[in-house]
């Protein structure tokens, strides 16, 4: 009788984070080519534990709740690839990151429509008092209503908008705008092409100038060190009292005590916010003013781009880890192809 051996090696499976929850299906394919170490029961890992996760991983996934940096990176000498679910990454210590070696990627342009409508939503919701106006009829109290004490909002018609960050997100924004004849102006680090400003109508202004002419002052901008609270007392005692803030960016652009002082003493009419300084946590201020209408960092949800998100920062992984350029690498001093 003849006696058959196999003697085919096991194919070597890399070893894998995936530190916040994700779609089944996604994360069954992944299991297909990868030893995976999952957190489907989202419990948002502390900086203790996020580190204990990454020894001996070399490709995570992570989101915009994981801190990837010097002192979380300590252990893991086989991590190749940190891919963020999320277009910002002001969670990635980028200078650490690359320091240590490791490839850092994000998900671009694939949410850029879908934001660009939730904020275009906010702005409306904001301005028209639709949180202020639902809260009155579950409360039984329409009948208490009139012509003049309805809650009157501000028209966005042939009004003025300010985008401060006039990247893809911002663009996508001012274009809305036009569909509703708004007047379009902007600030940014880097002045747009004629030809950008001409497809956006828009007109470029000094932060100063956008925020005593806006009539909705919208933040579409990174966060980074050098621009925390940059909307602080300061800038919005330059607004009008009539103006309402939207910010569907980073918490941290917005002093969040100044901006409900300023709510609670008629500043500025009202504030619309997807993002919060010390997110999940919303400073107490802020849940005390009714002129304000409160998301909980939802810009990017919708099924189809949450998905299309997580397909990329997947491919990201993949490419790190079987030799290739990531699609959307952040730190390409560290590609060595």
């Amino acid at each position: 009788m003849t006696i058959q051996v196999n003697t085919t090696a096991p194919v070597h499976k890399p070893k894998i984070l995936v530190a916040r929850a994700i779609f089944p299906e996604a994360l069954a394919k992944l299991e297909e080519s990868f030893e995976v170490q999952s957190n489907q029961s989202d419990r948002i890992f502390s900086p203790e534990e996020l580190q204990k996760a990454l020894l001996g991983v070399e490709g995570a996934l992570v989101a915009g709740s994981e801190r990837i940096d010097a002192a979380t990176l300590s252990g893991a000498g086989n991590l190749k690839v940190v891919a963020n679910i999320s277009v910002g990454y002001n969670n990635f210590d980028v200078p650490a990151i690359t320091a240590a070696g490791v490839m850092a990627t994000n998900t671009p342009d694939v949410l850029t429509d879908t934001t660009a409508d939730f904020g275009f939503a906010l702005l409306m919701a904001t301005a028209r008092r639709i949180t202020e106006s639902e809260h009155w009829v579950r409360a039984g109290k329409w009948d208490q209503w009139s012509i003049v004490n309805n809650p009157l909002g501000m028209d966005l018609h042939h009004s003025t908008i300010g985008i401060i960050g006039m990247g893809r997100i911002g663009q996508g924004i001012a274009k809305r705008a036009l569909s509703f004849g708004m007047n379009v102006i902007y600030h940014n680090r880097s002045r747009l092409s004629a030809e950008d400003e001409k497809a956006c109508c828009a007109t470029y202004a000094s932060k100063e100038e956008l925020l005593r002419t806006a009539d909705h002052v919208v933040l579409v901008l990174p966060y980074t060190l050098q621009n925390h609270h940059m909307i602080g007392a300061t800038e919005i005692a330059l607004m009008k009292p009539t103006a309402t803030l939207i910010n569907v960016a980073r918490g941290g652009l917005i002093d969040d005590a100044a901006l409900a002082k300023a709510l609670q003493g008629g500043k500025i009419f009202a504030a619309g916010l997807d993002v919060f300084e010390g997110e999940p946590q919303v400073h107490p201020e802020l849940l005390k003013c009714s002129n304000i209408v409160l998301a909980p960092h939802i810009a990017s949800a919708t099924e189809k781009t949450r998905r299309a998100m997580v397909d990329l920062a997947i491919q990201n992984l993949r490419a790190a880890l079987d030799g290739k350029k990531p699609p959307s690498l952040i730190n390409a001093e560290v590609w060595k192809g």
